[in-house]
């Protein structure tokens, strides 16, 4: 990047020259981080050879179908093996016979250079491509040239003078271009958050047991205060509460992103998609992008990027050098690029940040929307998730001018690990033209999740419903590729993906996005709970007008698919290998351990938790007392069902040989659970598709069971031979590594290395697994579609280098 671009000061036609000159000098053709083709050919070089020239035909001309039901007949159980893994036999015969062979084809990629107004005015990112700019939290307008006003407080009344509770109240100094709370000048430590319950007045309970309570009418002036003999926060010196000097407020904690120690002394890095790629700043969750690139994670090179910085997914490449006195008129420069790439190949909207970083930035809570945090050496800290047997769940309990309120669980779902893996991903292009399917980037899980943070962020046109804010959302996000871009109406959006990460998936999509491809984590069909099976009403989606909404399923097996949901990588497991524990060390015969019920101390009181299902389980086999004190009707020693907390999850897991896969509030992680520990998955939930249920054979690692044979399970499961046992086990040790996002994970320990030095542990552990992960399957299915939907050759678009025989792509 010039000197001159870089502090802002050059004029376009001049921009143009020195962008040309930047490729002349950075080298035409670049020969770094080559893209190799797949040494797996399987032989079917062979078949190529044999039936048809590179083209594609014969040398009669004729073209002749590849017989791959005969190269690749399906096993006992139906399935075909491909990469370790046993697909559906159609799938997996195609994948061998054609996936497999795929060459790399030529592409050209299109760098943008279309200018900002005021170059964003310091307060946002330019994207080159549509020339707008992207704005900082508390900025708009075309030029970021409009500073907003984001209360944290509603008004106020004499009852409630700091107004209604909300995520974002505030006592002290409200930052409005965040709207969050901090102490404020003329404390010692203005930059300390006063988070929530931080401020005010808190109320001792009147009896053993109780909670504390909050008086969210009066403020607590004492967090002000300098006298050493009472609990205060602003002026705390951390140095003098460390000696154990000086008392503090321990309601007060560090919640918002940046900031650690027990009084937010420490800075440390924010959480950022891709930590900004090498090329920006995070600043609080939105990346500051370096002049020249721009992307919500900063990794899009403009014609002002430095062609030696271009990710790898970009590179080698010959650039085509732009007419710099013909290319001026529009007041843009474009770029392009021919390299050479795998498909399918993806195309990710750059959408407006409030579909990411500013939802990232503004977050309230620090572990919300993202899978990591940083410590005080800004040394990587994978954060948890809300399912599982250790993370209890959040209470809010309102009345006139009290709430008690346990801050919200980790509710750690993929969005961020997959978008981070898209972005980087060799098979990204930034030609839209070249694309062959386009992935749309709403963070619903954070946008859930804020909900009603901030009276900016109020549903009160929603009925409190999170599933009606979150589908206005994905509204807007289609409103407006449709109108920046023309890719929509190629296939009225069938080559468009879209993730919906929360309980009940794609149940409350907008009827206008449906023809697209859905990524979900509850694959409900609606064949038998044809409502909303959450137990949470704010999350049901029944009440949602067709006219919004449409008439549609939450998930459609033909067009959609269910992934993994995230699981952080967890050292001992991956040292001891549980996913490998062979079945002699697996003591139990069945396995669960969560939420039962209202039957159960602690347990979820709403009868339509679960759809009833997990109250089923444990009616007839729970181990653990309920509230009457009975076990279930069939309990017996080597099947465990309870609510009660395990000290080790993953090694009771381990030490079983089925483990139940039951629902929670629509989707749990417990088939991810069972299957990183090396257990046959139990799956009792009708009409629901799992991960990759549409897609792999799971009859070869996985046991199904109706909900109303739940009183027959063990019969069921005692019923199979030890010869079928050890084929399942044998199936899970395979695919294990395809439920976990070790691609997203190892990124992170390459920034680690090249910010830091640091190899941690975890890294290299997993640095030693080679086989396809959560990504690789993806793409494996993606690559799959292209050819096999019928839709396809429909397009007037239809791609005809697809570094595939013609065989691969004609309709058996």
């Amino acid at each position: 990047m010039s000197a001159s671009a870089r502090r802002g000061t050059c004029s376009w036609s001049l921009a143009a020259t020195v962008a040309s000159v930047v490729v002349i000098v950075s080298v035409v053709h670049l020969l770094l981080f080559p893209l190799t083709p797949s040494s797996e050919y399987f032989g079917a070089s062979q078949v190529e050879s044999s039936c048809v020239l590179s083209n594609g035909t014969t040398q009669e001309g004729f073209v002749p179908a590849l017989d791959l039901d005969r190269l690749f007949p399906a096993d006992s159980h139906g399935a075909v093996v491909y990469h370790g893994a046993p697909w559906k036999a159609e799938i997996g015969r195609w994948l061998s016979g054609c996936d497999s062979i795929a060459k790399e084809t030529n592409i050209v990629e299109k760098l943008s250079g279309k200018a900002c107004k005021n170059d964003c005015g310091g307060h946002g990112v330019c994207n080159h491509e549509l020339g707008q700019c992207r704005c900082f939290h508390g900025f708009a307008g075309e030029g970021c040239s409009k500073t907003l006003q984001l209360d944290c407080n509603y008004p106020g009344s004499p009852d409630q003078p700091y107004g209604r509770w909300v995520v974002s109240i505030c006592s002290a100094h409200c930052d409005t271009t965040r709207a969050m709370c901090f102490c404020g000048e003329g404390t010692q430590f203005p930059n300390r958050p006063v988070a929530e319950a931080c401020g005010f007045k808190i109320v001792l309970p009147s009896k053993p047991g109780d909670p504390k309570l909050t008086n969210w009418g009066k403020p607590d002036l004492d967090v002000f205060t300098s006298n050493n003999s009472i609990p205060g926060w602003c002026n705390v010196n951390p140095k003098e509460v460390y000696v154990k000097r000086v008392q503090f407020k321990e309601e007060c904690d560090c919640k918002y992103d940046g900031l650690m120690g027990r009084f937010c002394e420490i800075p440390v890095q924010s959480s950022c998609i891709n930590q900004c790629s090498g090329h920006g700043y995070c600043r609080g969750g939105f990346c500051q992008c370096h002049r020249g690139w721009f992307g919500a994670d900063c990794s899009i090179p403009s014609v002002f990027s430095s062609i030696r910085e271009w990710p790898r997914w970009l590179r080698p490449a010959q650039v085509e050098i732009p007419d710099t006195t013909a290319q001026f008129a529009d007041s843009s420069v474009t770029l392009n690029a021919a390299v050479k790439k795998k498909r399918p190949l993806i195309y990710v909207y750059d959408l407006p940040p409030e579909f990411n970083n500013l939802l990232l930035e503004g977050r309230h809570f620090r572990f919300e929307c993202v899978n990591r945090l940083y410590d005080e050496g800004n040394a990587t800290f994978w954060t948890d998730q809300l399912y599982g047997a250790q993370v209890q769940p959040h209470v809010v309990i309102f009345s006139r001018n009290f709430v008690m309120y346990t801050p919200s669980p980790f509710y750690m779902l993929v969005s961020m690990a997959f978008y981070e893996s898209i972005l980087s991903s060799p098979h990204r292009t930034l030609n839209g033209n070249e694309a062959d399917f386009y992935f749309v980037p709403v963070l619903d899980s954070c946008i859930i999740t804020r909900a009603d943070d901030a009276p900016h962020l109020s549903m009160k046109d929603h009925r409190g419903l999170r599933s009606s804010f979150a589908l206005e959302f994905y509204k807007k996000a289609y409103d407006h590729i449709v109108e920046q871009y023309s890719y929509w109406n190629r296939s009225s959006g069938k080559d468009h993906i879209w993730f919906f990460s929360w309980d009940e998936g794609a149940c409350y999509a907008p009827k206008e996005i449906w023809n697209s491809m859905m990524l979900v984590h509850w694959g409900n069909t609606n064949s038998k709970h044809n409502h909303s099976t959450t137990a949470y009403w704010a999350d049901s989606w029944d009440g949602i007008s067709l006219a919004r909404r449409g008439n549609h399923p939450c998930f459609d097996p033909n067009k959609d698919l269910v992934l993994p949901a995230w699981k952080r990588p967890d050292l001992i497991s991956l040292k001891s290998k549980l996913w490998a524990r062979p079945r002699d060390q697996r003591k139990h015969l069945f396995y669960f351990n969560g939420n039962l019920g209202p039957a159960y101390a602690n347990g979820r009181p709403e009868a339509a938790y679960s759809m009833g299902i997990r109250q089923k389980l444990a009616e007839e086999f729970g181990s653990t007392p309920d509230k009457d004190g009975k076990l279930g009707k069939q309990h017996q020693d080597d099947v465990i069902v309870t609510p009660v907390r395990s000290v080790d999850y993953h090694e009771a897991l381990a030490a079983s040989l089925f483990c139940g896969v039951l629902p929670g509030d629509g989707w749990s992680g417990r088939f991810e659970d069972s299957v990183l520990q090396g257990c046959i998955p139990v799956v009792i939930q009708d009409g629901i598709f799992l991960p990759y249920e549409n897609v792999l054979n799971y009859n070869s690692f996985a046991v199904r069971i109706r909900e109303e044979e739940i009183p027959n399970m063990i019969k069921i499961l005692q019923e199979f031979t030890e010869t079928e046992v050890e084929f399942k086990l044998a199936n899970v040790k395979k695919i294990w590594q395809r439920f976990f996002y070790r691609d997203s994970i190892l990124l992170e320990a390459e920034r680690q290395r090249l910010a830091f030095g640091r190899v941690e542990d975890w890294a290299t552990e997993l640095s030693q697994l080679s086989e396809d992960d959560v990504f690789a399957t993806f793409i494996q299915v993606l690559h799959y579609k292209l050819h096999n939907d019928p839709w396809r050759r429909l397009l007037a678009s239809y791609k005809e280098e697809s570094g595939l025989p013609q065989q691969c792509s004609l309709k058996r």
